[in-house]
């Protein structure tokens, strides 16, 4: 005996034992003959032969037998006519019917009218010319003579209890009738049968006892002890799984939740802002002047309802006017124009999360160390790699002897709970001075990418807020954050839903393996 067959039969329920040794008895029983001789039910009979068919022991072979036969429609038109055959008959005697007369002529319905209108034109039987219906060549000819379909009407007519099978010369008529709605009843009767294969018959030489087996223990047989005279039946730990699709967190919704847990564990306190903001606290607040391109309708959604939003303090509103205008105290020149109210109180979908950073700073005093993450708003076109809403997260650090070093070493930190080595380069920002791009490095691609950028606030950002305190801040995409986590090439695809990729992306307690 093979070490698989006696594998085979050490994991074999006692169904399958049983089913086995009926089809040794009997070749040709069937599923009824085994649930009456083994006093199981049909559905453990099935059952076991599923399973023994999934390991070739056996082959279970499906019959379907169709019994056909009329019904209440069916019987009427058998006994009375198709509607077309009863349009038939009046065109034999008048050769033409007007359209409006066809159903009191004809002793039709009107539901009947159009199928039967539909019937003669596939038929052939009769055309139509400007709502006069007159009689073809070919519906002369059916005049006395049955159609194939009609044949079978009578054929079932005379069969009352139902047909199993047509003969060659009806095969045509009943295929017609099929396709015809409330003719026809169709009982399906389903039977099954089992052929041994040679494996099983190989199991069945070598033999084995049907013995009841315990496949879990009960309270009472670990209480009482019963369990130490048990036969267990053996299991098969490397035994296929039904794949399961449990429940879990979108890829999106797992960076961010990291995200966050990293930022709170640093320290940081988290602000969520508004999706509906003004355009000075979205643009001014930031020193970004009023004609910036950034500005213009083909980047910014603005808004008709609300159409304008308040201004904060007025102080604020006039230091950040002059800051604008001249550069005030700031040492700056500003940009040299006359600022504008009007411009300020637009009412925008936020197109970056960095004017939560600015009224943060302007609503709490230093230190402070914030962070935001939320949806963004541009008017950007579709494609692989941009989206018109997507997710940012913004960082922000202010207090007494903060510096450019602060900054990169706040964003060495930050990087690394991300898991990414991380490179700077120079970069210009509106509203920060020192200003870096950060770059992680791809093992994969053996490349950089460009993935967020960072500065320290500029005094024309920080002034008329009111804080003399020097401040950092940095921030990044989450999309693209994700690209590169989950290896994506098309931003679209972490919104499109597809099934299939969603349960792929494997996680463990909601964390990217």
């Amino acid at each position: 005996m093979s070490e698989d067959i006696k594998k085979t039969i050490s994991e074999l329920h006692i169904y399958e034992k049983k089913l086995l040794k009926e089809l040794e008895a009997n070749p040709e029983a069937t599923p009824m003959d085994i649930a009456t001789n083994t006093g199981m039910d049909i559905k453990s009979v099935m059952s076991a032969a599923g399973s023994l068919a999934s390991k070739d022991i056996i082959e279970v072979h499906k019959d379907v037998q169709k019994t056909y036969s009329l019904t209440d429609d069916g019987r009427e038109y058998a006994e009375h006519g198709l509607p077309e055959r009863k349009i038939l008959d009046v065109l034999a005697k008048k050769k033409e019917i007007s359209m409006s007369d066809l159903a009191n002529e004809a002793g039709i319905d009107k539901k009947e009218t159009g199928i039967a209108l539909g019937w003669l034109r596939q038929k052939n039987w009769a055309q139509i010319d400007k709502g006069v219906i007159n009689i073809t060549d070919i519906g002369r000819e059916f005049v006395d003579k049955s159609g194939v379909d009609e044949k079978v009407l009578d054929y079932l007519k005379v069969n009352a209890d139902g047909v199993k099978l047509f003969t060659d010369d009806l095969m045509d008529g009943f295929k017609k009738l099929t396709g015809r709605k409330n003719i026809l009843n169709i009982k399906k009767e389903t039977s099954h049968s089992f052929k041994l294969l040679p494996k099983g018959e190989e199991i069945l030489k070598v033999g084995f006892d049907i013995r009841e087996q315990a496949t879990q223990l009960t309270h009472e047989q670990l209480k009482e002890g019963e369990w130490k005279s048990l036969e267990y039946r053996p299991y098969d730990i490397n035994a296929e799984a039904p794949l399961i699709f449990a429940g879990k967190k979108h890829p999106l919704r797992i960076i961010i939740d990291e995200i966050r847990e990293i930022f709170l564990n640093m320290g940081f306190s988290e602000d969520n802002g508004h999706f509906v903001e003004s355009a000075f606290w979205n643009f001014d607040s930031l020193f970004q002047p009023q004609d910036h391109a950034a500005r213009e309708m083909q980047d910014t959604f603005y808004l008709k309802n609300p159409l304008t939003c308040d201004l904060p303090d007025d102080a604020l509103v006039q230091l950040t006017a002059e800051t604008h205008e001249n550069g005030a105290d700031t040492g700056s020149i500003g940009w040299q124009y006359d600022w504008s109210e009007d411009i300020a109180r637009q009412s925008v979908l936020r197109t970056h999360t960095t004017g939560i950073s600015t009224k943060h700073l302007f609503e709490h005093e230093p230190p402070i160390k914030m962070f935001s993450v939320g949806r963004v708003f541009r008017r950007e076109t579709f494609d692989y790699k941009h989206l018109p809403e997507f997710h940012q997260v913004e960082g922000l650090v202010c207090d007494e002897g903060i510096s450019y070093q602060n900054l990169l070493g706040t964003l060495k930190e930050f990087y690394k709970k991300l898991g990414f080595e991380v490179r700077f380069r120079p970069a210009y920002f509106p509203y920060t001075y020192l200003s870096t791009e950060t770059e992680i490095y791809l093992e994969e691609k053996e490349s950089w990418i460009e993935l967020g950028g960072a500065g320290m606030m500029r005094p024309e950002v920080l002034r008329p807020l009111g804080i003399d305190k020097p401040a950092l801040a940095f921030g990044l995409g989450i999309e693209r954050l994700a690209m590169i986590r989950y290896d994506v090439e098309d931003i679209r695809m972490l919104y499109k839903s597809d099934i299939k990729w969603l349960r792929e992306v494997p996680t463990v307690n909601g964390v990217e393996l």
